[in-house]
């Protein structure tokens, strides 16, 4: 990862993870596909992955494009930092839990398969700028119903709703702790929408959501040795 003398250090994070598959939009793209080997039918339970920590980046880093990648998908989504530890928690309580929402660039070299995904594809040195800061949670009165928008290069690419979601930030939440403790600092992403949009080395993403702000980064050809 190459960070820019403009970059801001990543909110501080225990571990991130990702959720594939929440937005609506997003499991219908499949279409036929999610009956099929080897996901043979929707996904009943979160399907989540872990970012590393080398993923981390900041508002305004510069991330490297892999020399095997042309292009990298960027999964524009609302980051929910949980306050304290969150075990078998009640949807009617699980907002409690949640300290701040900050907003992920969650990158990814493009792949067909949602089953079990590659850390080849996700999990490469800087591939989740984070930020531009964790907004306090009472500032974020309905994180279901937030805004997302993308720009590359100033021109919109992608914009949807967290309403859209499967599972909104409680329910992720009551269900991911249900089987699983989430510790303080945790970083849980709330999943992508749809047509996730594509960006190449050279390119600059923006992404808003309000009333967090904009995070930006932009997206660098690998170095070579």
């Amino acid at each position: 990862m190459l960070v820019n003398s403009h970059a801001i250090a990543p909110p501080p994070v225990a571990t991130a993870y990702g959720t594939l598959l929440n937005h609506r939009g997003a499991l219908a793209a499949l279409g036929d596909a999610v009956h099929q080997p080897p996901y043979k039918a929707p996904p009943k339970a979160p399907v989540l992955y872990i970012k590393p920590r080398h993923c981390l980046a900041g508002h305004g880093s510069a991330v490297e494009v892999p020399g095997d990648a042309q292009t990298l998908e960027v999964g524009a989504q609302l980051g929910i930092v949980i306050g304290t530890e969150a075990c078998r928690v009640r949807e009617a309580d699980a907002l409690a839990f949640v300290a701040g929402y900050t907003i992920c660039s969650d990158l990814s070299v493009p792949h067909a398969s949602y089953y079990r995904p590659s850390l080849r594809w996700k999990a490469r040195d800087g591939f989740l700028p984070l930020g531009p800061r964790i907004l306090p949670a009472r500032q974020v009165p309905d994180p279901d119903a937030l805004e997302v928008v993308v720009q590359i290069d100033g021109r919109e690419a992608q914009r949807y709703s967290t309403a859209g979601m499967q599972r909104g930030v409680a329910k992720l939440i009551a269900d991911v702790s249900g089987f699983m403790t989430l510790t303080g600092g945790d970083l849980l992403m709330l999943g992508a929408g749809p047509a996730a949009p594509l960006a190449r080395a050279g390119q600059t993403v923006r992404i808003t959501i309000d009333p967090i702000g904009t995070l930006e980064h932009r997206l660098v050809a690998e170095a070579r040795p």
